[in-house]
């Protein structure tokens, strides 16, 4: 893994530090290589439930390395932007924002499924500022996370979003005062990490899939979902864990 990406695992859990603070973790083709590689490990290995992504530095991410792209350099890759504003994980990632979360940072806060935020944290997507557009997913998802005239107004300005603001419209889980975050997003991703790991990854999938379906199939399209869970060795242990009164022993099957 490049310097650029810092990974720690533990208790289901895994952590990736975007490691640019110099440069306010700017995306450059290295960092998103680096992140895309730590989330499929991270979706591939059945010992984690949930992933963290912050940034170092009190910053989360400030966006494409603007530098690498006039010299021709793209962050992009067939998964999206840091390999997760196209396809995120299977299993739910949380985003933990300190400082600045802007452009194709605030996309990969957007593409994770929990966000915890300091209260002197901000959010934006600036590239009109630029002459560019947000191309990875920014502008899909804000406008389905929080109010439609909202969002518009943010994304044709360019304007801030205050973390503050963003809790109130429910786009931030848990707000801390400046420091806290990533400390939230580790007490969030234990309470998550303690359920059944597979009960966790259909619980996302079904959540996520639903938003398009329609309102009279929606029992018929939840179905495979449904049966695989109930088939799993785990709802069985979960069941007698809770008739026998002791902690139940996951094993992810």
């Amino acid at each position: 893994m490049s310097d650029e990406v810092l990974v720690e695992t533990g208790g289901g859990i895994m952590t990736i530090t975007l490691n640019r603070p110099r440069a306010r973790n700017a995306i450059t083709r290295a960092l998103s290589v680096g992140v895309g590689a730590a989330l499929d490990e991270f979706d591939a290995r059945a010992d984690l439930t949930v992933a963290i992504l912050t940034g170092a530095g009190g910053t989360f991410c400030s966006g494409m390395d603007l530098r690498a792209f006039v010299r021709g350099e793209s962050p992009m890759l067939p998964k999206g932007l840091a390999g997760i504003t196209g396809q995120p994980p299977r299993k739910p990632v949380i985003a933990a924002v300190e400082g600045y979360a802007l452009a194709g940072g605030f996309e990969i806060a957007l593409a994770c499924d929990l966000i915890t935020a300091a209260d002197d944290a901000s959010f934006g997507l600036p590239e009109p500022k630029r002459g560019l557009i947000a191309g990875g997913g920014g502008l899909y998802r804000l406008p389905r996370r929080i109010p439609y005239n909202v969002a518009m107004q943010l994304c044709l300005t360019g304007g801030f979003l205050s973390a503050v603001d963003a809790h109130r419209y429910g786009l931030v889980n848990t707000l801390t005062p400046p420091g806290g975050a990533l400390e939230a997003a580790k007490a969030l991703a234990t309470e998550i990490a303690a359920n059944a790991p597979k009960a966790v990854e259909h619980t996302k999938a079904i959540v996520t899939a639903s938003a398009d379906w329609p309102t009279d199939r929606w029992v018929e399209l939840q179905a495979p979902i449904f049966e695989a869970a109930m088939r799993s060795k785990d709802a069985i242990e979960g069941s007698l864990a809770f008739t026998e009164k002791r902690a139940p022993v996951w094993t992810g099957e």
